[in-house]
């Protein structure tokens, strides 16, 4: 837990299970990794997410301290693990107490999600040992989608879902943003928006380098549909509760214009004709100051670099250099060692030592890759390259702001670190 707390929860800049009752006491937040929005009726409670199958028993603890009513509905926001896993504490309750078990909602899609990843489970547990093992956030086999409670209330494609309970009623609209089945819903009576992570309290997770396509027009435009509810309150999938009409609308607004800013500044170069490589680095230069410096657009999540991929991968194909060379690649280790036939691995390690000491650090990464993928040299020459790649990696991370990048290149270095002492092993 504390590795969780000290890795991703500093990001969001909040504590584990923190709790906060709003709305007149009738809603609960609790942050818990993914958060979760409580509403409490006459009649019963909606619980809105229900956190990792690791975090269960503490939302349970957080919920009762809220209310001893029982659960009527429970909303899934979207199908990833750190939002639909946290419910043993509660069916054990409803078994205990012999109540009704609750309506499960969500989306048709989630039911896609939750077979795709029942398919493809070791590969998810691969991705999440790459992206996050530096900070321990590991996805294990406790944290799979398998077990999860399926849902009984199920919205059909673009429909709106609404239900009464306790007197009040609710709104269930789907958009997809960072997946395509995300749901968020509204509680007119007092103003309330449940958005999972369509709101993110960063820049919006977009292009995520281990995950599946995001949609950012589609992501704006949900904000904008948002904006038109005038909420007073504003429950986020992750990070703090927005409170008052102003900052929901300030919030809800930015993000909206910077979702619009990367796709239509993408889109307009792919009608100019213009390849990936361009298009990225026109990109990064044309950013504007009020998206870069805006407190709830850093990328302590998402990220504007990893936008620019995403929606170039919407509209084009995998040929995306322009360059006939890259239609049919050879090998990047035969590659290395033609490389390595017309300068020696001391020339290349050399050249990479000086790129780093000139703070060209991505380009010293490329330089130092064609002595570790040539494979052919001696071991001292490759561990002498993983040592270089070693400290260029340490630098790149210590100066990324972007949560995903840093852990990303962390591991990396803790992968080289492997090599170099398997390597010495072999040596000795």
């Amino acid at each position: 837990m504390s590795k969780i707390i000290e890795g991703m929860e500093s990001f969001f800049g909040r504590g584990a299970f923190e709790s906060k009752i709003f709305a007149d006491n009738t809603c609960c937040f609790i942050g818990a990794f993914g958060n979760v929005g409580v509403v409490k009726t006459d009649e019963g409670l909606i619980l809105y997410d229900i956190a990792l199958r690791l975090f269960g028993p503490r939302v349970f603890q957080e919920v009762r301290k809220f209310s001893d009513k029982p659960i009527k509905y429970i909303i899934y926001s979207h199908g990833h693990f750190d939002h639909c896993l946290g419910y043993a504490p509660f069916m054990e309750e409803i078994k205990q107490k012999d109540w009704e078990t609750p309506q499960v909602i969500a989306h048709e899609n989630c039911i896609r999600r939750f077979e795709k990843y029942r398919m493809l489970n070791k590969h998810q547990i691969w991705t999440y040992k790459q992206q996050f093992a530096s900070v321990g956030v590991t996805m294990s086999s406790t944290e799979s989608i398998s077990g999860a409670l399926d849902p009984t209330i199920i919205i059909q494609g673009n429909d709106t879902y609404k239900f009464n309970l306790g007197g009040y009623e609710f709104e269930i609209y789907h958009d997809k943003g960072e997946t395509d089945d995300s749901i968020w819903m509204y509680f007119p009576e007092k103003k309330v928006l449940f958005t999972g992570d369509l709101m993110v309290s960063s820049y919006p997770n977009i292009g995520s380098p281990f995950r599946v396509q995001r949609y950012a027009k589609d992501w704006a435009l949900a904000m904008d549909k948002m904006m038109g509810k005038n909420a007073e309150y504003l429950l986020p999938g992750h990070g703090p509760l927005f409170e008052g009409k102003k900052n929901v609308q300030d919030v809800l607004s930015i993000t909206a214009d910077a979702l619009h800013f990367v796709h239509d500044e993408v889109v307009k170069r792919l009608n100019e004709g213009k390849w990936f490589e361009q298009i990225y680095h026109e990109m990064l230069a044309i950013y504007p100051d009020k998206f870069k410096n805006h407190p709830f657009l850093q990328p302590r999540y998402g990220d504007y670099r990893f936008a620019i991929n995403d929606v170039y991968r919407l509209y084009h194909g995998w040929y995306n250099t322009g360059n006939p060379t890259n239609l049919f690649p050879a090998k990047s280790d035969e590659i290395a060692r033609e490389l390595l036939k017309i300068g020696g691995a001391k020339d290349y390690i050399n050249r990479a030592k000086i790129l780093y000491d000139d703070g060209k650090f991505q380009l010293a990464l490329h330089v130092v890759d064609v002595v570790i993928n040539g494979s052919t040299v001696t071991s001292e020459r490759l561990i002498d390259a993983y040592k270089l790649k070693v400290r260029i990696l340490k630098q790149k991370a210590e100066e990324e702001e972007s949560f995903i990048a840093k852990n990303i290149l962390k591991t990396g270095v803790s992968q080289l670190k492997a090599k170099t002492k398997e390597l010495k092993k072999k040596r000795d």
